[in-house]
């Protein structure tokens, strides 16, 4: 009985401790802000800003701002290789690049214009966005160098792995 006495007095005063001190962590944001950090473009393609690119626009910004990581053409450096590895997802070796295993276009831009480059994520525009996914896309032979990626365009490219993932989501509710 003694201890649980012990464990009901410890118990409150670690709550009114932690109540105590709780932080000013700021304040709250209104629907706005909220709005204009809402990057997120899904597989559907929902949410693709507007804008555009080729592969021909993006060479040069793939080499100023990604073949340092990525290599030249794509082979990986310092980071992920981005191209090649066709057929390799059932070997003993696979080679999860954006042409073997990146199942949806759109996702990859979100991905790019989320997160790279690397050291400066989110300061690409989307016309850049735009270009240097038609880049990727082009040195992994899905799309031609003059093909116009856009908000219209991104979501129909059919990557070649689009089917090799299984939807958990709609796995639970049959």
């Amino acid at each position: 009985m003694r201890g649980a006495v012990v464990a009901a007095v410890a118990t409150m005063l670690c709550a009114a401790s932690a109540a105590a001190a709780a932080p000013d962590l700021g304040e709250i944001v209104g629907a706005d802000t909220v709005a204009a950090s809402d990057l997120g473009i899904g597989p559907d393609g929902a949410n693709l800003p507007p804008g555009r690119g080729t592969a021909l626009d993006g060479v040069d910004l793939y080499v100023d701002k990604c073949a340092a990581c990525h290599g030249l053409r794509g082979e990986g450096a310092s980071g992920p290789a981005l191209v090649g590895g066709a057929g390799s997802l059932a070997s003993s070796k696979p080679l999860k690049t954006v042409g073997s295993y990146w199942p949806y276009a759109t996702t990859l831009f979100d991905y790019i214009r989320r997160a790279m480059p690397y050291d400066r994520p989110l300061s690409l525009t989307d016309d850049e966005t735009y270009a240097l996914t038609a880049y990727v896309l082009w040195a992994n032979q899905i799309v031609k160098r003059d093909t116009v990626l856009d908000a219209r365009s991104l979501p129909r490219i059919r990557m070649p792995n689009r089917d090799g993932f299984v939807d958990a989501w709609e796995t639970k509710q049959q």
